[in-house]
C-alpha cells in the first residue's frame, strides 16, 4: 500500500470510532424497509444480519474488504453458538407465549439476551474493522453496494437482489 492509500485508510478508519456500528444498526434497522430485507435476506439466504449492517457501515464510511480478516471466524462462531440458539428458541415459542403469560415472559427474556448477543456481536465486529488490515478504502470506480453483497452471499432470486437495493437506498452518505 502506498502511503497516501494508507493515510487515506488510517483516516477512515479513524472515523469509524466516531460513528459506532451499534448506533448506526439501531438507526438504520429502523428504517423504512430495512428490517424486512434484513429478515429476508436472513431467512431466505442464510445472511447473518449482523455482518450484512457491518458490511452497510464499512460501505457507509467508504471501506471495504479486500479479503475477510482472520477474526471474522471466531465472530461468526460466537453467532452460531449463542445468538442463533437464542433465536431459534424465541422463534419456538412465539406460539406458545400468545396463550400463557408465564412463556411469554420467558420469551421476552430470551430476546432480551438475543438482542445483547447481537450488540456484543456488533462491538466484535466495529473492533475488528478498526484494528483489520484487510480494510482498503473503496475505489472510485468501485461497484456497487448491491452487487457487492449479492455477490458476498451469492444471491440470485429476485426478492432477495430487491432486499439488498432497499439496503443501498436507505443508507445516508456520511
Amino acid at each position: 500500500m502506498s502511503d497516501d492509500s494508507t493515510a487515506t485508510t488510517a483516516a477512515l478508519r479513524a472515523d469509524l470510532g466516531a460513528h459506532p456500528l451499534w448506533d448506526f444498526a439501531l438507526d438504520f434497522y429502523t428504517r423504512p424497509g430495512v428490517e424486512a430485507a434484513c429478515l429476508l435476506l436472513q431467512d431466505e439466504a442464510g445472511v447473518d444480519v449482523c455482518e450484512l449492517l457491518w458490511h452497510c457501515w464499512l460501505y457507509r464510511h467508504r471501506l471495504t474488504l479486500i479479503r475477510e480478516p482472520s477474526g471474522l471466524a471466531a465472530i461468526r462462531r460466537w453467532q452460531g453458538e449463542v445468538t442463533l440458539p437464542l433465536r431459534s428458541l424465541r422463534r419456538r415459542l412465539k406460539a406458545e407465549a400468545a396463550h400463557s403469560t408465564g412463556i411469554a415472559e420467558v420469551r421476552r427474556r430470551i430476546q432480551q439476551a438475543e438482542l445483547a448477543a447481537e450488540r456484543e456481536t456488533l462491538e466484535r465486529l466495529q473492533h475488528l474493522a478498526e484494528r483489520a488490515e484487510e480494510l482498503t478504502p473503496l475505489p472510485a470506480a468501485a461497484s456497487s453496494l448491491e452487487i457487492s453483497l449479492a455477490s458476498r452471499w451469492k444471491l440470485q432470486k429476485k426478492a432477495q437482489l430487491l432486499a439488498v437495493q432497499t439496503l443501498k437506498y436507505r443508507l445516508d452518505p456520511l
